[in-house]
């Protein structure tokens, strides 16, 4: 009997080596540009992104958070919306439900405490009086959070998500994205994990299944064209 389908391949290949196949295949469908789209800058944080201050940063582009920034003032210049979000907790951590209760150490989860050093956007972000910033306690940007509530208002259709990690927090706003109809677009460079293979293994599983995975410059060149 033939097989149509496929049974689980392991080929020795590396999450990068496969991500780079993936993306250079010039067939591959993507879902595109909308009309309109909104920054979702996920977590850009001191505990994510102080790799000299704190064991849960971590660093894979060293201009990542160059590219936020340029993105994002493209999106304010054309009178698009520029959303970041961080995470912390109460102080007794009820609000971390079962996700803070694997461990209880100073670095975990739930140990980032509202307007800690952990909790406070990294500095080299370029925040703007008229940007949102909502505080999240779980992976997804949407998780109870007033987020798509201000999309349907603004009239938005395309969500341009950054930040960390590409395995969680990104992952999961990108996929309640496309849950709820948007078009999301994961620019490379803006994203960042703590290892490579979780990194790519996630981006080609986006650029696959749920999200167009493109160069920052895709988003800038679409941005700059914009009237």
């Amino acid at each position: 009997m033939s097989i149509i389908g496929t049974k689980m391949v392991s080929d020795g290949r590396t999450a990068k080596q496969i991500f780079e196949e993936v993306i250079s295949n010039p067939s591959r469908a993507k879902f595109g540009f909308g009309d309109k789209l909104a920054i979702v800058n996920v977590d850009i944080q001191n505990a994510y992104t102080r790799i000299n201050e704190f064991s849960t940063a971590y660093e894979t582009d060293p201009r990542q958070i160059e590219y936020v920034n340029t993105i994002s003032n493209l999106a304010r210049q054309k009178e698009m919306p520029v959303i970041w979000t961080h995470v912390a907790f109460a102080d007794n951590a009820s609000d971390a439900g079962i996700w803070g209760t694997r461990t209880d150490t100073p670095d975990s989860l739930q140990n980032i405490k509202y307007d800690s050093r952990r909790h406070q956007f990294d500095d080299r972000c370029d925040i703007h009086k008229d940007d949102t910033i909502y505080t999240k306690r779980m992976p997804s940007a949407f998780f109870e959070t007033p987020l798509q509530s201000l999309l349907v208002w603004l009239k938005v259709d395309t969500l341009v998500i950054t930040g960390g990690s590409t395995s969680g927090c990104v992952r999961a706003t990108a996929v309640d994205a496309l849950s709820r109809g948007y078009r999301a677009i994961v620019p490379i460079e803006t994203c960042a994990d703590k290892h490579e293979s979780f990194h790519f293994a996630n981006l080609t599983d986006l650029a696959l299944k749920y999200a167009d995975v493109e160069p920052v410059e895709t988003v800038v060149n679409w941005l700059e064209a914009q009237k």
